[in-house]
């Protein structure tokens, strides 16, 4: 029987980790204000955007272009999720879900970062979205 690898599992729990904080944080945000997409969607995305990122790294020895290939799959895959978030209705001139959308493909963003170990870009990207989210949402509200 072979012995666990440590290291390994302490990374992968850290990639992993940085990536449900940073979701919860946009999707908490999200869930507060009764938003379509809830707390776990953004987990998920993020999440999942980490855990392929790491099964890219480990499956092609972390060679850089195979990496940036599952980066634009991520990107588009879960353009495509966020798509089905956004609802014209017929009767008004009015879009709904664009935030969501864009805020759900952020989650993507923010565990892709956390997969590649890029913490700082992740937590700083939530925070910044954080504010973006709660301070300009009276602004656009007043005009």
């Amino acid at each position: 029987m072979m012995a666990p690898d440590i290291p390994h599992i302490v990374d992968t729990l850290g990639r992993l980790g940085v990536a449900v904080l940073v979701g919860s944080l946009v999707g908490m945000e999200r869930r507060l204000h009764g938003r379509w997409a809830d707390l776990r969607t953004y987990i998920f995305v993020s999440m999942a955007a980490a855990i392929f990122v790491i099964i890219g790294e480990y499956a092609t020895a972390g060679e850089q272009q195979d990496v940036s290939r599952i980066i634009q799959g991520i990107a588009t895959g879960v353009g495509f999720l966020g798509a089905g978030t956004i609802l014209k209705l017929s009767d008004q001139v009015e879009i709904k879900g664009i935030t969501t959308a864009s805020s759900i493909w952020l989650a993507a963003a923010l565990g892709t970062a956390s997969g590649l170990k890029l913490y700082p870009l992740a937590i700083v990207g939530a925070v910044i979205s954080l504010l973006i989210l709660i301070v300009l949402r009276p602004v656009e509200k007043r005009f």
